[in-house]
């Protein structure tokens, strides 16, 4: 029966089995094999341990190879991960804290001959939209809702307005008079202003506001919740929602 945490495992598994018994096999002959050998003291033949002199010639044989044995076993654990297709969530989460994982794709968009009223589904655990017309999907793009403290609310709501070139009235950076950065990422009704420095609104294009302040629009799409509460959308996907979706298309927001 196979195990739950590994399928359809390659021959590679084989090459790393084989890899680490000749390691095995090398360590033990260098590191002890001098103690079969004849020993000068009667203690020594007792216990079958090697004098002092061996030990020492033991040890430094062993430290002298050990760069060498760290890159060997770091390449088993590398042909026993990346020789199976399949492996658990709870092996590939640790992994991804050490090991770069690949990029989402931003979305995907077709809706050649679908027809119907427009609506919009955002699930905050997916991190997901999903553009539909009529009964079809049509678009699904990758997105970026509130972060804690401040969560996209869920419910039913519509598109209220549109604007392509908006510019936030609450979130930016503090610029001085030559335009440099003094503090950014800020809130206007939190943070303070810096003497000297003014107020840098940030860039939403493509915006759909659907609930009072919170809107949909483009902007950076980590694959986690992230925004002040808006709902982000990446750049290639933004455009086709904004283009697609009417003042009054339904928004569902779900968790």
């Amino acid at each position: 029966m196979e195990r739950a945490y590994f399928r359809r495992c390659t021959p590679s598994n084989v090459v790393a089995t084989a890899l680490w018994a000749v390691l095995t096999r090398r360590l033990r002959s260098q590191s002890y094999g001098m103690a079969s050998r004849p020993v000068a003291t009667p203690q020594c033949q007792r216990f079958g341990i090697a004098p002092p002199n061996q030990l020492r010639v033991n040890i430094r044989r062993f430290m002298k190879h050990r760069g060498l044995i760290q890159f060997a076993l770091s390449g088993v654990v590398a042909l026993l991960f990346c020789s199976c297709e399949d492996m658990q969530q709870q092996i590939q989460k640790p992994l991804a804290a050490i090991l770069p994982m690949p990029t989402p794709m931003p979305g995907w968009w077709e809706d050649f001959g679908a027809h119907g009223d427009p609506r919009i589904v955002v699930n905050i655990t997916e991190q997901k939209a999903y553009f539909y017309k009529g009964k079809r999907l049509v678009g699904e793009s990758t997105v970026s809702t509130g972060k804690k403290g401040f969560g996209t609310p869920p419910g039913h709501y519509s598109v209220v307005s549109k604007d392509k070139n908006h510019y936030s009235s609450e979130f930016g950076d503090y610029v001085d008079s030559g335009g440099n950065v003094v503090v950014s990422n800020i809130d206007v009704r939190k943070d303070p202003k810096p003497k000297g420095a003014h107020f840098d609104p940030a860039r939403m294009p493509y915006c759909m506001h659907f609930n009072g302040g919170y809107a949909m629009h483009q902007g950076y799409c980590p694959p986690y919740a992230a925004s002040h509460g808006c709902i982000r959308v990446p750049e290639g996907m933004a455009v086709k929602f904004y283009d697609s979706a009417p003042v009054g298309t339904p928004i569902t927001v779900k968790e």
